[in-house]
């Protein structure tokens, strides 16, 4: 077996394991387990006082193994407990510090194996930095007969071992049950950081919103959402500081103060669990590590990162492990996550630094895939802050059933240490997990038992209750407006847009796209960012309603538009956003229709935060991007003098040395809000040279079907305001509105432009007739399916092509001929012809398909659609800008049904 503590304390290289000088084999009924009788207490160790987490192994009914799912940190095991010793020894006595919070001096005294306690559940244990009180998440007892939602919650405790103390932080019952609380940790200004789905700040937004508060679930569907509060260490002052609208779990806090935690990124084709790190009031939010690091040689399914603390050596320790694995437990690494941003990625100014990033902590042999781990596995690690590399960890190691011994029922089987000969032999079983809990000192090279395995029972987390050094305080973005903070708002400079990790993508490079005199205005390729906020879902006990008001596609879930920012010359955009909510940004051109993928990572920015970053991303590059520290240096180096233009632009808009346009801009005439509508301005041409060119706003006022927006927000559009498009409400409408062209007279109808009076399936006198170009516009219930209207099937899905046949609309049949154009006839399940009544071979006929006008995916994927209203089209100007751009706007967020789960007709 093969030790590796490079990542905790840099003395050992893959040396072989010597658990000591000497070893004996102890038997433990059947089976055997390493143990040590040749060493003598560690004079450090023995005074450091550990608590553990000790529980029966869990099994079903039928003896089958339970094993977690990371996207669901609420599950409840009954039968955990927490003990503590004194003295890191296996002889110290444990005492049980938990039970006393539900039971009774009696009713403990008076518990044995045959009168257990009802069982209550514990897990993520913290302690504070002095070493002397503990923080845990703990689930009370099940209450009989109480439905689901009337069951306890997790709470946070903390235990105080020099008063022997046990407190529930929130200690108000009302407060304590209004979420899952879990994962605490403390913050260096003695607040509390905890994963929570209660959800604060997101049921606030809500009520500002006008809709009722509600907890959002995962995006997924399957679980409320879990993300990171703080609170006082009196259990008040709750507050949500990460708005992920899935799972932000295990938070710990860095020597630098910032916290780490793990994100489960779910938003459109993300599926995986990242490490983040963000400041303690929320701001300063950025991935620090994995997004490119999931895939292993030693499992077939993405490993995850959870569990995180750091090292001393400021590695980042980490369990890794499927969403749901095939057994109990995986595989702890050390991440360096100074040098890297992905396994096989350094930083970009560790260029040539070569990975990997994250190495073995201890054994090097575990597999995590369901097969026998030649090494055991892991049920946690902890590593102490003494210098000494020095960890406790709870393991169980690799073991089988003798496939020498004659099973006979009723009789004790054989169990064997794993070898290479026994891993081996064909059909070799494995035997159940023992997991013991053990000290293991990288100096000596020992390995000492501190929890001697049981069979049935195991350690599931231990923490050494020892000081450490207190971190650095966090608390907010090194960038802070208190106006902005007073008005909830935050700011955001993006130095290009044309920057994707250090590389200028521009078709002729930002200097040129920044000069009017080479570059038009109107020609360049990004004139405005979107700016799109997630809808949290409730579940069905809130709103129940069908999954079809997503429309033809669930990925995108419910999307709404906070407004438009105008991007500049060189790409660059500083604007204001409202703080406090789960957005994303969208590149967009001149007329309103996204450029490139969408935004799938859900950004935050905290009241008064000031955040730059250098540009944008491809989810296909593996370059350092999202880490301010991991990036290439920005593209756009700004104005190279002060007091003058920019080359060949409006004097008026003078720069400072090292300003983007962006901020010249925003200096001279304030920073923009979003903007419900398209405003477009050439304020960069030089009149002296060129005509600028003519100004437009696409805006929902000139629209003559209900707006998007509600009547305040489409007089005075605040923070608050959201461009919410509902297909029925907003988009069909555009094809029944009367489209009349009348002659001088305004009373002769030149032409009919209406979208229905040539797309339905009847014409002026009711009459049936094959809809213009195989297109149905009615506004009747779908055949297909009666929750959507038939024009929202016929744009998002293949149909059948239709023809008149004896006045009736039928489906188009044509013969079918194989690749050498002979037709194809019907044969039986031997491949026989089948035959008609006259002795002749059926030919098969099939239905010619129409494809769909429309994709969720985008506007620019819907050119079957728009190029029909392009200069040149046959239906060139019958649709108005603005009418064109809220299309264009409703397909790059998704084509959902409806975006407003309260507007959904409920089930």
């Amino acid at each position: 077996m093969k030790f590796k503590s490079i990542s905790l304390h840099g003395v050992m290289r893959n040396t072989t394991l010597m658990v000591l000088a000497s070893t004996l084999l102890v038997a433990c009924g059947s089976e055997r387990q390493l143990l040590s009788n040749s060493q003598e207490p560690d004079p450090v160790v023995v005074d450091v006082p550990i608590a553990y987490v000790k529980r029966p192994l869990p099994v079903d009914e039928n003896g089958a193994l339970i094993t977690d799912d990371l996207r669901q940190p609420f599950a409840f095991l009954p039968g955990a407990a927490i003990y503590i010793k004194p003295r890191a020894s296996a002889s110290a006595l444990e005492t049980n510090i938990t039970d006393r919070a539900f039971f009774s001096a009696e009713e403990i005294a008076q518990t044995s194996a045959e009168n257990p306690l009802a069982g209550y559940d514990v897990k993520d244990m913290e302690v504070s930095y002095d070493g002397e009180r503990l923080l845990f998440a703990m689930r009370a007892p099940e209450i009989e007969n109480a439905d689901d939602d009337e069951q306890p919650t997790w709470n946070i405790w903390e235990y105080d071992r020099i008063t022997d103390d046990l407190r529930r932080v929130i200690s108000s019952d009302i407060v304590a049950e209004e979420g899952q609380d879990t994962g605490p940790v403390y913050l260096p200004d003695g607040r509390i950081a905890f994963s929570s789905t209660r959800q604060s700040g997101n049921q606030a937004i809500l009520l500002d919103e006008g809709k009722p508060q509600y907890q959002g679930l995962d995006e997924g569907l399957d679980e409320f959402a879990s993300v990171i509060h703080v609170m006082d260490s009196d259990g008040t002052d709750i507050a949500q500081i990460s708005y992920n609208q899935s799972h932000d779990l295990d938070p710990t806090v860095l020597s630098n103060g910032k916290i780490l935690f793990s994100r489960w990124d779910q938003a459109g084709n993300n599926d995986s669990i990242n490490l983040y790190q963000m400041n303690t009031d929320g701001s300063g939010l950025e991935i620090v590590y994995g997004r490119h690091s999931h895939q292993s040689e030693r499992t077939n399914q993405p490993l995850q990162f959870v569990k995180t603390r750091e090292l001393e050596d400021g590695n980042v320790l980490s369990a890794i492990r499927p969403f749901r694995g095939d057994s109990i437990g995986g595989d702890y690494v050390s991440i360096d996550i100074t040098n890297f941003i992905d396994n096989q990625q350094p930083i970009n100014s560790q260029q040539g630094l070569a990975g990997p990033a994250q190495v073995p902590v201890l054994f090097d042999n575990i597999t995590l895939d369901g097969s026998l781990s030649v090494g055991g596995r892991f049920a946690s690690v902890y590593p102490l802050w003494d210098g000494s590399g020095r960890v406790i960890f709870s393991w169980s190691q690799c073991r089988v059933f003798d496939p020498d011994q004659e099973v006979v029922e009723g009789q004790q089987r054989t169990i064997l240490p794993c070898t290479d000969e026994l891993i081996a032999t064909p059909d070799i079983e494995e035997a159940p997990l023992l997991f013991g809990l053990w000290f293991y000192d990288s100096l000596a090279q020992t390995q000492l038992p501190l929890g001697v395995p049981t069979e049935g029972i195991m350690f599931t987390e231990a923490i050494a209750m020892e000081s450490r050094p207190f971190p650095q305080d966090a608390q907010r973005a090194d960038e802070f407006d208190i106006t902005l903070a007073d008005a909830n708002l935050a700011k955001v400079h993006i130095r290009s847009v044309y920057d994707f990790a250090g590389i200028d993508v521009s078709e002729v490079g930002i200097s040129v796209l920044a000069d009017p005199t080479q570059v038009p205005v109107l020609q360049r390729p990004v004139q405005f960012i979107r700016v799109v906020k997630s809808v949290s879902i409730p579940d069905e006990e809130v709103r129940d309603f069908d999954n079809s008001a997503f429309g033809r596609s669930r990925a995108q879930l419910m999307r709404e538009i906070i407004g438009y920012v105008p991007v500049q010359p060189d790409g660059s955009a500083l604007f204001e956003v409202p703080a406090n909510l789960p957005l994303a940004l969208s590149l967009v051109d001149i007329d309103g229709k996204r450029v490139g993928a969408r935004h799938q990572n859900w950004l935050q920015f905290a009241p008064g935060e000031v955040k730059t970053c250098n540009g944008c991303h491809s989810q296909d590059s593996e370059l350092p991007h999202g880490r301010i520290d991991a990036e290439a240096d920005s593209i756009n180096q700004g104005a190279t003098g002060t007091g003058s233009p920019f080359p060949n632009t409006n004097p008026a808009l003078f720069a400072d040395l090292g300003e983007t346009m962006a901020q010249t801009t925003a200096r001279i005439n304030g920073a923009d809000y979003p903007n419900p509508n398209l405003v477009f301005e050439d304020i960069w041409t030089d009149p002296a040279n060129a005509a600028p060119a003519e100004s437009f706003e696409y805006a929902y006022g000139d629209l003559a079907t209900p707006l998007p927006v509600t009547t305040a927000c489409a007089t005075n559009w605040t923070a608050l305001c959201r461009i919410q498009i509902n297909y029925p409400d907003n988009i069909h409408p555009i094809f029944e509105i009367p489209r009349v062209v009348l002659a001088e007279d305004e009373i002769t109808v030149l032409a009919d432009h209406t979208c229905v009076s040539c797309h339905s399936p009847v014409d002026q006198a009711d009459m049936p007739r094959v809809p213009a170009a195989q297109l149905d516009l009615s506004g009747t219930p779908s055949t297909d399916d009666p929750d959507h209207l038939t024009s929202y099937r016929e744009l998002m899905f293949n149909d059948a092509e239709q023809e008149l046949d004896q006045g009736a609309l039928v489906d188009r049949l044509v013969q079918v001929f194989d690749g050498n154009g002979d037709p194809v006839f019907e044969r039986d399940e031997d491949g026989e012809l089948i035959l008609d009544g006259e002795g002749n071979p059926i030919p098969i006929f099939a239905t010619v398909n129409v494809a769909n006008s429309m994709s969720t995916n985008s506007a620019r994927a819907s050119a079957r659609f728009f190029n029909q209203f392009d200069n040149g089209g046959s239906h060139q100007a019958w649709l108005s800008k603005a009418e064109l751009k809220l299309i264009a706007e409703w397909l790059d967020i998704g084509g959902q049904y409806y975006n407003n789960p309260f507007a959904a007709p409920a089930n």
